[in-house]
């Protein structure tokens, strides 16, 4: 009996599908399969009813459920073990961020670990927000930084290191600046007294971040709520290049409220106006899988400190 055995029991359990167990565990169905057979071969019994259109558990398959996420859990509890009387002076550590991501105490974090423990390899991943959690959720990835809409993810330990609302960004010639004329109060750019209703922002084309980022999902969900339909003119990963595309008159770029106010501090030709009226926080999170490893942990020391959490 094999630990890789047991972990893809389980996983086709959870899974209730061979295919989607395989994606999961990255690799190919006829593996998983032949793992699994392998398991029930040694134990004489069918762990999985294959009759229908989901591989649903036996009798058997749930007597074994309990007995291998033990023996899995055990598995990792000594590994982890092991990892800690090593000091860390080896593994790997791999991290994403969402793309366009320019969230410099972040490379700080990542730098600072990497000083500290020179023998933990690091890989970096980058994608939308929603991509890298459910990477942290498959294992592929063992930290992220994340953009989320609202509520944190479910099953997911979490660290939230900004809560905000979003503001539009514009041109200081723009009709939204000049409503709202003089110069700045806090975060730079122009006077931002009344801000601007969602009802007023969806009027105008305008410049976002994608599909499957935080700062975008609130946008999407607001307007959704309040029954709008935004017209997206432009779409771009690097929240510089929303607001770069926003103040030359493309649209009216979407970010969220420190995003304009550091943009708007070093770039006088910016404009940020708050949105008013949308309850959906977009928030910046670290997220990890429960029962975190040495390096993880030491990672969120790192994160902690440059973040001042």
């Amino acid at each position: 009996m094999e630990l890789r055995q047991l972990e893809y029991f389980v996983t086709v359990a959870e899974e209730a599908n061979f295919t989607r167990a395989a994606e999961r565990v990255h690799i190919s169905q006829s593996g998983v399969s032949a793992q699994v057979k392998a398991l029930e071969n040694e134990l004489g019994a069918d762990l999985f009813d294959r009759s229908g259109r989901s591989a649903t558990l036996t009798p058997a398959g749930k007597a074994a459920l309990p007995h291998a996420r033990t023996a899995l859990a055990a598995a990792d509890a000594m590994r982890g073990a092991v990892d800690e009387v090593n000091g860390l002076v080896r593994g790997h550590l791999t991290a994403g961020m969402v793309k366009g991501c320019e969230v410099a105490p972040w490379f700080a974090a990542l730098a600072g670990f990497h000083r500290r423990h020179p023998g933990i390899g690091i890989e970096l991943r980058e994608d939308n927000s929603d991509v890298l959690i459910a990477e942290v959720r498959a294992g592929s990835s063992d930290i992220a930084l994340v953009g989320i809409a609202g509520k944190p993810p479910p099953g997911l330990a979490v660290e939230i290191i900004i809560s905000e609302g979003l503001a539009a960004i514009v041109g200081p010639d723009h009709p939204l600046a000049a409503a709202r004329g003089g110069q700045g109060d806090a975060g730079g750019g122009r006077k931002r007294d009344e801000g601007i209703g969602l009802a007023e922002l969806v009027t105008y084309p305008l410049v976002a971040l994608p599909q499957g980022t935080g700062i975008r999902s609130v946008l999407d969900q607001a307007a959704a709520a309040a029954g709008h339909k935004p017209h997206i003119a432009l779409e771009a990963s690097s929240p510089t290049a929303v607001a770069d595309l926003g103040a030359r008159g493309l649209g009216v770029a979407v970010l969220s409220r420190s995003m304009a106010a550091g943009l708007t501090a070093t770039h006088p030709d910016m404009a940020a106006i708050p949105i008013a009226g949308i309850d959906i926080p977009a928030l910046l999170a670290l997220v990890w899988r429960p029962r975190p490893s040495p390096a993880v942990r030491a990672f969120l020391t790192n994160c902690r400190a440059a973040f001042e959490m």
